[in-house]
Parts: C-alpha cells; sequence; structure tokens
C-alpha cells in the first residue's frame, strides 16, 4: 500500500513536534513508603519531522509504548524516546506524562490516616542527551498576613496550590518535594480531619500567614540549597476567598 505520510511535501517546512496526546496507560513510579506505585498516565509523544516528509507515523507511536508489556516503568522512558528516535527516524523526541500520586497522611492529632492526591508530571525530551523535568503540584492551606492584621475577627484563607518543576542529578523523591512544598505554606492539607484535627490546622495558618510572594520565596529558599537541583520553576497561586480571581507569583532559576 502506498505510504501516504513518508511522500514529499513541497512547502520545505519542518515541524517542531508532531506526534499523539492524551493516551491513558498503566505506569509504574518508586515510592518512598511502599517501594512501587501502580497508576495511569496521561501521556503526549512527539517527534519533530523534516521539511522533506508530509507527515508522520502516528500508529507507531503507540505500538512503541504496547512493547513494554502494558505497563511503563518510569525508568525506562529513555528507551522508549530512542525507540521513537529510530522508528520514526527523527532527530528528537519529546515525552510528557502527567500522573496522579497518592501519599498516606496523617492527621495532626488524632493521627487518622488518608491518602491525598498530588498531580505529577515527567516532561522528557531527547536529543544528543535527555532532558528530565520532574513537576509536582502540591495543595496547600494559606492565611492572609494583610488579612490577619486588618481584621478583628479572624483572617481569611484559601486553598492553595504549589507547583514545582525542577532539572537535577542523583535521585530525589516525590515525596521531598511535597514536603518541600508544603512546608513553605501556612498549612498542609489532609483529606481525612477529626474536630481536633481541624482546629490544630486551623491554628496552625493563623500563626503562619503567608502571601503567594512569601511561598515561592520559601520553596526557592529550600531549592537554591539544595546541590542536587540545577534549575527549578516554582509557582504559587491562591484560589481567594474574598476575591473573583487567584493571586499569582512565579520563581524560575539556573543554579
Amino acid at each position: 500500500m502506498t505510504d501516504i505520510q513518508s511522500q514529499h511535501d513541497p512547502r520545505k517546512i519542518p515541524i517542531d513536534k508532531v506526534g499523539v496526546k492524551n493516551l491513558s496507560y498503566p505506569i509504574t513510579v518508586l515510592d518512598k513508603a511502599n517501594g512501587f506505585q501502580h497508576t495511569v498516565g496521561s501521556i503526549n509523544m512527539y517527534v519533530n519531522l523534516p521539511h522533506r516528509f508530509r507527515g508522520t507515523h502516528m500508529s507507531r507511536f503507540v505500538e512503541i509504548l504496547n512493547e513494554h508489556h502494558r505497563e511503563l516503568h518510569i525508568d525506562r522512558i529513555g528507551e522508549v524516546l530512542q525507540q521513537m528516535k529510530t522508528k520514526l527516524h527523527a532527530e528528537e523526541a519529546h515525552m510528557e506524562v502527567t500522573f496522579p500520586y497518592f501519599m498516606e497522611k496523617s492527621a495532626p492529632v488524632t493521627r487518622a490516616k488518608s491518602l491525598l492526591e498530588y498531580r505529577c508530571t515527567y516532561q522528557v525530551t531527547l536529543r544528543e542527551k535527555e532532558d528530565f523535568i520532574l513537576g509536582i503540584e502540591v495543595p496547600v492551606t494559606t492565611l492572609c498576613p494583610c488579612s490577619k492584621e486588618l481584621s478583628e475577627r479572624g483572617a481569611h484563607n484559601q486553598r492553595s496550590l504549589v507547583r514545582i518543576q525542577i532539572r537535577y542529578h542523583g535521585f530525589i523523591w516525590i515525596e521531598e518535594l511535597i514536603e518541600l512544598a508544603e512546608s513553605s505554606a501556612s498549612s498542609p492539607l489532609y483529606a481525612l480531619l477529626k474536630r481536633k484535627d481541624e482546629k490544630a490546622v486551623t491554628e496552625q495558618a493563623y500563626d503562619n500567614p503567608m502571601f503567594v510572594e512569601d511561598v515561592v520565596r520559601e520553596v526557592a529558599k529550600k531549592l537554591d540549597i539544595d546541590p542536587r537541583i540545577s534549575w527549578y520553576h516554582v509557582q504559587s497561586e491562591n484560589m481567594e476567598s474574598i476575591h473573583n480571581h487567584s493571586a499569582y507569583a512565579s520563581i524560575e532559576r539556573f543554579k
């Protein structure tokens, strides 16, 4: 049969990324407490396309993924990218994997256990070398310092998101980034709280007010002293409880 994708394209315009998005696929990631955690990733796979080709072979992306026996171990992404480059005759390959990661947490007073979900992302590019970025989105509580200072009765607080992306060498647990983000906010979040726990986390937040600016600076300060990390991008976003908008701050640094 005629290979339409390999036909010559006369427009002489190369494409930076072409491929498939939103493939759901079982993956395995390292879990500090339990060894491994099985989850489901939403996977994007791309390669570059030289100007002379009309298209790429989309089915080959799925074929490559399925060669990993219906379960992708995250430390084999480099192997997948190399296969993509080889089978699709590309100079560079890209993979993005976004997945839910669950961590067991104990409530601060009653020690009641529950699982809390975090969103993780691996962004990997293979050209001559492999470029790997680990990302984590951590929900936290922040309490407004200005509101605490001005109000005679209480202070407004909100659920917030801390997003951290890092390039690093050596090894870093996902849990390390989670704990770093939670310790930089007014209070962590928990899936399960009894009344004594609710009192404790409310008072912890009140005693530890944080602007979004405070949060990103606290996270950056801790990342700056970690010799394993070569680059980071930190974002903090407050879903404001007394405004119809979010407050936002960001820091990006090469070390």
